[in-house]
Parts: structure tokens; sequence; C-alpha cells
């Protein structure tokens, strides 16, 4: 098989894998209801749980208070038969483009370092999160430098560029950075993918800061989840 096959073959599992994720018990799509505790609660799932339906699931959450810097704790409702569930269909894409694979460099920072994201329901505040490298690379002659924050040990890109609000997700597109060697790391665009934001507004999103934002279309990656009967989800 050419690269080119075996690129396309990965990124098809990668497309199944999605959907399969997206549309799990706790994916994306069924999540009903995030839950703030009040300061100092933590969080009883024994009690949450109590009279729910046999679908649900309910997990606890910890985030900062954007003012105090104090940790909040909540609550996350995930219903197995949402109506997000049922009404889903698929999540559209642009076809395959190995000229969306691109290799760039990646340049660590010593202690790494705290950079602010605003966040899609924070009414214009910001929350930092740790960005351990800077990313370089050239796009069609526009030299970039990136900053993607570390997810658990994954460098995560949240990146933004014209189809925007048009063909793909209006907040922006995530994307996995793969560390390939010394000083390298390969951003596969074939691979992005719509944020969890884009499938239940229970979830607070980054959005991109400005240096992760292209001047060109990215017309490669995940567009917009679709409904049964083909309307946009968005």
């Amino acid at each position: 098989m050419s690269d080119s096959g075996s690129g396309i073959a990965a990124w098809q599992e990668w497309r199944a894998d999605r959907h399969r994720s997206v549309t799990a018990p706790t994916g994306n799509l069924a999540l009903v209801e995030t839950r703030w505790l009040p300061a100092g609660e933590t969080p009883d799932l024994d009690a949450a749980r109590a009279g729910q339906p046999e679908t649900v699931t309910v997990t606890a959450l910890e985030r900062t208070d954007m003012v105090t810097g104090a940790p909040e704790h909540g609550l996350r409702f995930w219903d197995a038969e949402s109506p997000a569930i049922r009404a889903f269909d698929r999540v559209d894409a642009f076809p395959y483009d190995p000229a969306w694979v691109l290799d760039a460099t990646y340049t660590p920072v010593e202690g790494a370092r705290q950079v602010a994201f605003e966040h899609l329901r924070d009414n214009g505040g910001t929350r930092d999160k740790v960005v351990p490298g800077d990313i370089a690379l050239t796009v069609d002659g526009t030299a970039y430098t990136l900053s993607a924050f570390d997810d658990d040990g994954t460098l995560l890109l949240v990146f933004g560029d014209p189809t925007n609000g048009d063909s793909t997700y209006g907040a922006g597109r995530f994307l996995f950075v793969e560390h390939t060697g010394e000083g390298r790391v390969r951003l596969d665009f074939n691979r992005a993918f719509v944020p969890p934001c884009g499938f239940s507004d229970q979830y607070n999103c980054p959005m991109p800061p400005l240096q992760n934002r292209f001047h060109l279309p990215v017309e490669a990656g995940e567009k917009l989840p679709v409904l049964h009967g083909g309307d946009s989800a968005h």
C-alpha cells in the first residue's frame, strides 16, 4: 500500500473511532448537564445518582475559580439515550489530503509556561493552561509559532482559520500533536476535530489564541456534526 493509501486507511479508522467516541454512553453527545456546586461543597456521587434513570452516569469534575484561584467542584450527568445521541447521524469531514500532514519544529520551554486561553462560556475571562513548548512551522509562506497546551500528557492544539463559522465549527477546532523525534512534531490536520462544545452546550471549551489562527482556510479534518435528515447541528 502506498504512503497515501495507508494514510487514508488510518484516517478512515480514526473517523470510525471518532464516531464511536462521541456517541458513547459518556461521549460528547451524552453530556446533558454540568452542575457547579456552591463554594466549599464537594460532590456526593451516590446522592446525585439517586433517582436517575439507568441510562444516566454521574461523574465529578473540578476547575479553578478565575478570581480566587480556589478549587471549584461540580457534577456531570451523561445520558446514553440523550436527545443529541438519538438525533445524531455523523460528522462531516473534508476529503483526506496528505498536503495537510505537516512536520514542525518543537522547542521545549524550560519549566513550561502558563498561557491564558479564553473559554467559550467565561464571558471574555481567561484560564491559564500549561504550554510546555513552541511549535514553529511555515504554512503557505507564513511563519507561525503555535501554542499547544498539555492535555494529560499529550499536546492539544486549539486553532482557528477562515472556515470557522462557515464549513467548520465557529469557535475553532482541536488537534492532537504527535512527537516524531528530538525537536520534531507532526500536525495531521486531517485529524482536526470538532471540540466537545460542538456536541453539547454543557462544555466550556478553550478558544484559539491569536497565535493559533491561520490566515488561510484549513480544508482538512472534521467540519460539523450532522443530524438525521441532513441538517447541521450548528
